[in-house]
């Protein structure tokens, strides 16, 4: 093969070749469809004939130096039905035209790291393997219902708009990993719905500029990976974990979303595609503009496996899927503005953790009631820790629900006094038992109008006699009895009275009780003042 010459084509190339090479000047579209839809499948395992084939140089010799354009027209690469054979290898190369391609068999992988590209779209192609570290676009990178055989690396990748690749299947590379996009950064919205990987789809330290969807998609791990790795990622508005509403009725029943996808809810003729991960999800330290959405999401993972959401930083969490059956949630030294979730989608004792965990508004969905959130706190602390129990205080607090706030820390002060020794356990259940640890002073105003009662009927039995006769004043059995039961206060009969035999007993016991009362009541008013 010669070099092509100002206006014409190389020598040696096939009849498909020249025909797309003159395609290429005009910007039409070249196409090789064959009418038999069953052999026109780029999936399927049917042959493709020579006369379908073109050779990777000429397809990168086209997109790197390729010929001008005929007058008045704008050179592009657009493909359809075409088996591209050999390596297409465009690493560090410049590519200006615009390139689409529909319906495409790649015999062999596509490397173009570190090229740059204008707006590349392959739609339904497929793929042996995409290496496009560093890659460059000034426009969109749409990959929409391809397969990949052997992974896709987008590391360290500028998408200049949007990153499409909705509807792709994606199988790991030797090392387990599906698309591995560490460092990525993406202009506008990264659009991966209802895509199915079977090995880990990695965004590490990605940056995303609007949202990133995942509605509707199914990611399994592989090779002992985590099904979606991406700590550190940064989205400026939401992280979509949703499912999606499909619908052959809405468009083509192959469209790329969102014309295959409802998105505002059920429908007639509508089925619902809940996001579905086989395997661990990492966003530990990610930035969240708007909100992680993980409505309807299915999270099914093996013991060991986390859904980990350390020390992220979001105004909403919506927490409204399915209950994991294995695994555990990890929320530890997060921060969320509102927590909207739902009691059944939390996992039980052992499956959570929320050390340090901070949010300051709480939207239950449907019914959460006090008790079932106390035990969203206790699955959480299977060893006592005062934090959660007062985060969750301070919450209900802040929202006008005191009674339930001090509930809770009613419940701290129970679980508190599970890891005491024995007598402050038995100190502990005195206290619950009298002023409920100063939640409920009602109570100890309670005891304390039983016992004086009691006991002024008592001593209106006893007939005391005076320490000093002509000394005294009048026996008063109430106000003898309250004077015993009240610390401190001295109401003129305690001390000028003498009690004999079991009377001495009562009297005793009496100032006993008082004593405890108080003291429980000085301590409830203690943490309440500590509050306040």
């Amino acid at each position: 093969m010669t070099e092509p010459s100002a206006d014409g084509p190389p020598d040696g190339l096939s009849p498909a070749e020249l025909r797309m090479w003159n395609a290429f000047r005009n910007g039409s579209t070249f196409d090789l469809s064959d009418p038999d839809p069953l052999r026109n499948d780029p999936f399927s395992p049917h042959p493709w004939g020579p006369e379908r084939q073109v050779r990777a140089d000429i397809v990168a010799l086209l997109l790197l130096d390729g010929p001008p354009p005929h007058p008045g027209r704008v050179a592009a690469l657009k493909l359809r039905g075409v088996q591209i054979t050999g390596t297409l290898k465009l690493a560090g190369g410049t590519v200006g035209p615009y390139v689409e391609l529909h319906s495409c068999r790649f015999d062999s992988e596509i490397l173009m790291p570190e090229a740059h590209v204008t707006t590349l779209r392959m739609v339904s192609c497929l793929l042996p393997k995409l290496e496009a570290a560093r890659l460059r676009t000034e426009g969109d990178l749409h990959l929409p219902r391809c397969r990949v055989e052997h992974g896709i690396r987008l590391t360290d990748a500028q998408i200049g708009t949007d990153l499409l690749i909705n509807q792709i299947q994606v199988r790991p590379d030797r090392r387990g990993r599906a698309i591995t996009a560490d460092g990525l950064s993406v202009a506008q919205d990264l659009q991966a719905e209802l895509i199915q990987t079977f090995g880990e789809f990695s965004l590490r330290g990605a940056k995303i500029g609007v949202s990133l969807s995942l509605r509707g998609s199914r990611l399994r791990a592989a090779a002992e990976r985590r099904a979606l790795n991406a700590p550190q990622l940064t989205v400026e508005r939401t992280l979509y974990l949703t499912g999606a509403w499909v619908s052959a009725a809405t468009g083509d029943p192959g469209a790329t979303p969102p014309y295959g996808v409802i998105h505002s809810g059920a429908r007639r003729g509508t089925r619902l595609q809940p996001f579905e991960c086989h395997g661990g999800v990492r966003l530990d330290d990610g930035r969240f503009g708007d909100a992680i959405d993980l409505h309807r999401a299915r999270l099914l993972m093996n013991t060991g496996e986390e859904l980990s959401l350390r020390r992220i930083v979001t105004p909403e969490l919506r927490f409204n899927g399915e209950r994991p059956e294995e695994g555990r949630v990890v929320l530890n030294g997060a921060k969320v503005v509102t927590l909207v979730d739902l009691a059944a989608s939390w996992p039980g004792p052992g499956g959570l953790a929320m050390g340090g965990f901070v949010y300051e508004n709480l939207v239950p969905i449907d019914s959460f009631p006090l008790a079932r959130r106390l035990e969203w706190v206790e699955s959480a602390t299977p060893e006592y820790s005062p934090e959660p129990y007062e985060r969750l205080a301070t919450v209900l607090r802040n929202s006008g629900e005191d009674a339930d706030a001090r509930e809770v820390l009613l419940a701290k002060q129970r679980r508190r006094r599970e890891t005491l020794p024995l007598a402050g356990k038995l100190w502990g259940h005195i206290q619950d038992l009298t002023v409920a640890y100063g939640y409920r002073p009602g109570r100890a105003a309670l005891w304390m109008a039983v016992l004086w009662a009691a006991s002024a009927l008592a001593f209106a039995q006893a007939e005391p006699k005076p320490f000093k006769p002509g000394e005294h004043p009048d026996f008063n059995a109430a106000l003898y009895a309250l004077d015993l039961l009240v610390p401190v206060i001295n109401l003129g009969q305690e001390g000028y009275w003498k009690l004999a035999g079991h009377w001495q007993w009562t009297a005793a016991g009496l100032i006993l009780l008082g004593w405890i009362l108080a003291t429980t009541v000085a301590a409830g008013a203690t943490r309440l003042l500590s509050r306040g």
